[in-house]
């Protein structure tokens, strides 16, 4: 067998799970840098005097970086391989985060976060695939969970961080504890993250065949007898048996020259695309705006930040509990399943506001399925795709979901100043969720969840 198929069909050992913690890391740092933003708003409104408009469009910069940076970075990664890329793309999440505490106007901050969205987006695209490729066929899911919920987890933190810095150092301080944290981050990167088995395979890279090697002894497969090095696994048709391992179903005939645009595979492309879109839409909905419409619901602002704080919080165990799921159901069912109950559950928190607890502890369940939904999309997306256009895809997939959570800042401010109610909005986002099940049932990605081994 070659190193794909070692890695998909043998037990997991520590360094495959170093790999997915360091790409968990990797994404708290996303949801670090987005609910900072969320919570130092108040502060940034105060200083630069914003509408809701203007709060919702400086809300949003920084995540239309990260829409460039998975479109641009995404294909270089399948390029140049997905290490040097996801490095590249940490230094400039690094500069946007400590040119960001330099910002004098609310132009200039706005400018800095589309920066750093740009490190973020190729950041994501990067760890996703390698937490996929690293993990093996029966605990694929349950890696992707794991490190979906690495953003409820950084979010939390963030934002209990920026509560305490905030009083004593100003909103300028979250920023530069974000870009400190990055920098360590990339130090690990660097010293402890291989390169992707799959991208080796592809023989793009200089030196494949000794790296590989490298990877194979880490995993402890170097003297195990039947193991081929990347050099026996760029045999012809290597790349179909490889797909064949990841997706779980039998390849036909993809073609390093295919793109996420031709036609085998435009309308899965299309589908997910669509089914990004919709459930980023309501994420970052509900993780942007949730303090502020609470307090518009007629709560205090100390049960505004409780109530966003339980919504995140909820996420890292909903992430975990999609994961879970997998080792028994298959991933798109149970995505569709998270998916529904989220629209029901976004109208009861919304609606039971007069009743604190009721509305926390369905906030919680909020946070737990809409984590869980894009840990769904995050384990699919690999799945749809060959190796040799892994990264390209998951990077489209999450450019264009960007692309939804661009928007529903924006759409949510001028909507609330337009008159919009927060039972309006809330009711209005769960009808959109609902698109999302629909393009899914479509949605034709491999299943890892054929249990053949026990990690």
């Amino acid at each position: 067998m070659n190193l794909r198929e070692a890695i998909d069909t043998r037990p997991m050992v520590g360094y495959q799970w170093v790999v997915v913690g360091l790409c968990t890391l990797l994404n708290a740092l996303d949801g670090y840098d987005v609910l900072a933003m969320a919570f130092t708003a108040n502060a940034v409104t105060q200083e630069f005097g914003l509408t809701g408009s203007q709060l919702g469009v400086l809300l949003s910069a920084g995540l239309l970086g990260m829409a460039v940076g998975s479109l641009v970075l995404g294909p270089l990664a399948d390029r140049f391989g997905r290490r040097p890329v996801l490095i590249a793309a940490l230094l400039i999440n690094a500069v946007g985060l400590f040119l960001s505490v330099t910002a004098g106007s609310v132009w200039l901050l706005g400018l800095w976060r589309v920066v750093t969205g740009l490190g973020v987006g190729g950041i994501l695209a990067s760890a996703t695939v390698l937490t996929s490729e690293y993990a093996n066929r029966s605990r694929r899911g349950m890696a992707v969970s794991i490190f979906t919920a690495g953003y409820g987890l950084g979010a939390a933190l963030g934002g209990l961080g920026a509560a305490e810095l905030i009083p004593s150092f100003g909103w300028r301080s979250v920023f530069l504890v974000g870009g400190l944290l990055t920098l360590a981050a990339t130090a690990a990167v660097v010293a402890l993250l291989p390169e992707s088995v799959d991208y080796l395979s592809t023989g793009r890279g200089a030196s494949a065949d000794r790296k590989a090697r490298v990877v194979a002894r880490r995993l402890k497969l170097e003297d195990s007898a039947g193991v081929a090095s990347a050099a026996d696994s760029r045999s012809p048709g290597a790349e179909r048996d490889m797909a064949r391992a990841v997706v779980g179903e039998p390849a036909d005939g993809g073609k390093p020259r295919d793109t996420v645009f031709s036609q085998r595979y435009l309308v899965q492309s299309l589908l997910l695309w669509v089914s990004f879109f919709v459930i980023m839409f309501g994420f970052y909905f509900a993780n942007t705006w949730t303090p502020r419409l609470l307090v518009e619901s007629g709560m205090s602002e100390q049960q505004g930040i409780v109530g966003g704080l339980l919504l995140t919080l909820g996420g890292t165990f909903g992430s975990l509990l999609y994961g879970l799921l997998t080792t028994r159901i298959s991933e798109k069912g149970v995505l569709i399943a998270f998916v529904v109950l989220s629209s029901v559950f976004l109208v009861v928190f919304i609606t039971t506001t007069s009743m604190a607890l009721v509305a926390f502890a369905s906030g919680v369940v909020v946070g737990m399925l809409v984590n869980g939904c894009i840990a769904g999309m995050y384990t699919l997306a690999p799945m749809t795709y060959e190796p040799h256009l892994r990264t390209t895809g998951v990077g489209w997939g999450i450019g264009i979901g960007r692309a939804g959570a661009i928007l529903a800042p924006i759409t949510v401010g001028a909507l609330l100043d337009a008159g919009w109610t927060p039972v309006q909005l809330y009711i209005g986002v769960a009808a959109i969720m609902l698109l999302s099940a629909l393009a899914l049932l479509r949605l034709r990605a491999g299943s890892s969840t054929r249990k053949t081994v026990a990690a």
